[in-house]
């Protein structure tokens, strides 16, 4: 389906904002551990500095008054896009400063901040992509958020990490700052819709925080949403253990889950997001999750099989396609989910119950796997990956998933 101008100009601007907020997190939580332990920093420091992901997670608390205030002249939504990603340019230019060696506390307050800043921006990005976007455009917005993440996501955690050797602490950091402050070109050009959101500032913060709670089905969505990935992220938790375990090399795990898994990934989302439309919500959701849930049987073969390389860059690449579909189609959904005068408040709830469930199940597959070997691990995965399907299926067994207008019915 070719897409008109105006739809590829959103798309655009979209896949610029999610690339400024991959870009940050992907180097702290990809390329910042090996270069903590690289400058001798120790195993307890590194670990703590996941604690510093924390603002993504609990996003959901502050969300309320980024739909409630903003300034109507310069949009609801870029009323704080375009202070954070300032911001953002801001602190990594002063991070740049302080190298890990000379001492970890400000290095870890830095990250802790622009996290803070772009989990904050990422309220307000969601919001403006429910606002903007006509419905028949969600599918593709939603492949193109997940790809651009992950594709922000590889440079900041393996572009930046390669030529770290070469630029040290201070640059590296600053060409991330540079990076952001261009990304957020596209916003300052752009003028938002004339939806002042009046009736957002006539609610109280707390009326439009319970706003998603007053709607119908909305438990049954979020336990939709908690268990649509569980199975994925508790087998995935554990797949860079399981290959190194193998007997791989960095090397050859670095191709498969940073080459391989990354491509499948990104056009795994591109797929999912443009068949979602044509499939429609349902079927997508029912669909996709049945694909990730075959893609985690497969690593229940390779863990009994031990297959080589080339049979390992197949099943990888499956479960990374697969993944980046059903992401897609779930996101499309959770748009879909929201109320406009609500929209960022009712997304990020959505957002933070996935974080929140993928991170407990990626935190609780060591102890699976040190318990029960990979080959049940994988398998005891493959069954949770299984709610997926029948969850959707269960909760929405009609020909389409409560849509925008059935929720807002109630509102």
């Amino acid at each position: 389906m070719r897409l008109p101008p105006r739809s590829l100009r959103r798309l655009g601007l979209l896949t610029s904002l999610y690339v400024c907020q991959g870009l940050p997190f992907g180097f702290f939580t990809q390329a910042l551990p090996v270069l903590l332990r690289k400058q001798g920093i120790s195993l307890e420091g590194i670990g703590l500095s996941a604690l510093l992901a924390l603002p993504w997670a609990l996003k959901f608390l502050w969300a309320p008054l980024v739909d409630r205030f903003f300034f109507p002249r310069l949009g609801r939504r870029r009323s704080w896009i375009l202070p954070l990603q300032g911001l953002m340019t801001v602190a990594l230019g002063l991070a740049a400063l302080r190298e890990p060696r000379e001492g970890l506390s400000p290095v870890f307050i830095a990250v802790l901040v622009i996290n803070l800043l772009s989990a904050t921006q990422d309220i307000a990005t969601d919001g403006l992509a429910v606002d903007l976007l006509e419905p028949g455009e969600r599918g593709w917005a939603n492949g193109i958020q997940v790809a651009g993440y992950r594709a922000g996501m590889i440079v900041g955690g393996g572009a930046l990490l390669v030529l770290f050797d070469r630029l040290g602490w201070g640059l590296t950091l600053g060409a991330m700052a540079l990076a952001v402050a261009l990304l957020s070109v596209p916003t300052l050009l752009v003028r938002e819709a004339e939806r002042p959101g009046e009736g957002a500032r006539a609610a109280s913060v707390g009326a439009i925080a319970a706003s998603f709670w007053r709607r119908p089905r909305a438990g049954q969505v979020l336990a939709l949403i908690v268990v649509y990935k569980l199975g994925d992220a508790f087998a995935v938790g554990m797949l860079r253990p399981f290959l190194s375990d193998l007997g791989l090399s960095l090397a050859d795990i670095g191709w498969l889950l940073g080459t391989v898994g990354f491509v499948a990934g990104l056009l795994g989302a591109l797929a999912g997001g443009a068949l979602v439309l044509r499939l429609g919500r349902r079927t997508s959701l029912v669909g996709f999750g049945a694909l990730q849930m075959v893609s985690v049987i497969g690593y229940v073969y390779a863990a009994r099989a031990a297959p080589g390389v080339p049979l390992l860059a197949a099943l990888c690449a499956f479960e990374h396609f697969a993944g980046g579909m059903a992401t897609a189609a779930l996101f499309t959904c959770m748009m879909d989910w929201t109320a406009r005068e609500s929209a960022a408040t009712d997304y990020t709830i959505q957002a933070s119950a996935m974080v929140i469930a993928t991170g407990l199940a990626a935190a609780a597959s060591g102890f699976s796997a040190g318990r029960l070997g990979y080959p049940l691990h994988f398998t005891l995965a493959a069954g949770l990956a299984a709610l997926s399907p029948a969850v959707a299926y269960g909760l929405f067994p009609s020909a389409r998933a409560p849509g925008k207008a059935a929720l807002e019915a109630a509102a």
